[in-house]
C-alpha cells in the first residue's frame, strides 16, 4: 500500500515538473501504471512457477498416496510400511503447503485463472493434509488395527485428494499454455484481441 502511495506521489510530482515547461526538467519518472504492470507480470510469473513446482510434487504425492490406497483394508502390510508411505505423503504435502502459502500471499496480484487455481489447489491440498494427519494419529495409536474402515477412509481420501491436486494443477497449466499459444498466433497473424 505504501509503495503504491509513493508511486502516486512521484507521478504527481513528475506531472507538476513537466507541466512547468522547464527546459531543465529531469527525465520523466517511471509511470506507476507501468510499475504495477511489471509487478503483475512478475507475480503472475511467480504464481506459474509455483504451480509448476506443485505439479511436480503432486506427481510424487499421488504415486505414494496410491500405494497407501492399496494398503486400505489389507492387514498383511506392516505398520512400518504404512508409516514409511505416510511420511512420504507428509513430506510432499508439506512441500505443496509451502508453495500454496506463498501463492496465498500473492493471490491479490495474479491473473484471474491463477487466483482460481490457487483456491482449488489449496482446497484439495488441505484435504490431503487433514487426512494425512488423521491417518498418522490413528496409526500411532492403533498399529495393530490397520484394517479398520476409519483408517482405510483416510487412506482413500489421501489418494483421491492427491489426484485432485494433480489434475487441478495440470488443467490450469494446460490452460496457461493454450493462452500463450493463442497469443503467439494472434501476434503472428497480427490479430487484435
Amino acid at each position: 500500500m505504501r509503495t503504491i502511495l509513493k508511486r502516486m506521489i512521484i507521478a504527481v510530482a513528475a506531472v507538476a515538473l513537466l507541466g512547468t515547461g522547464s527546459v531543465f526538467a529531469s527525465p520523466q519518472a517511471p509511470s506507476p501504471v507501468a510499475s504495477e504492470t511489471d509487478d503483475l507480470a512478475y507475480l503472475s510469473g511467480r504464481a506459474s512457477t509455483l504451480l509448476a513446482e506443485i505439479k511436480q510434487e503432486a506427481g510424487e504425492l499421488t504415486r505414494h498416496a496410491d500405494t497407501l490406497r492399496t494398503f486400505a483394508g489389507k492387514p498383511h502390510y506392516s505398520w512400518e510400511s504404512h508409516t514409511f508411505y505416510l511420511n512420504k505423503v507428509k513430506g510432499h504435502i508439506n512441500a505443496v503447503g509451502e508453495r500454496t502459502a506463498e501463492l496465498q500471499q500473492i493471490r491479490y496480484a495474479v491473473l484471474p485463472w491463477q487466483e482460481r487455481a490457487i483456491t482449488e489447489v489449496t482446497s484439495h491440498a488441505a484435504k490431503v493434509a487433514a487426512s494425512t494427519q488423521a491417518a498418522i494419529v490413528y496409526l500411532n495409536e492403533n498399529q495393530n488395527r490397520l484394517s479398520v474402515s476409519e483408517y482405510g477412509d483416510h487412506l482413500t481420501t489421501i489418494a483421491d485428494s492427491s489426484e485432485d491436486v494433480k489434475q487441478t494443477v495440470d488443467k490450469f497449466l494446460d490452460y496457461e499454455k493454450t493462452q500463450e499459444k493463442l497469443q503467439r498466433l494472434q501476434n503472428d497473424l497480427e490479430l487484435g484481441g
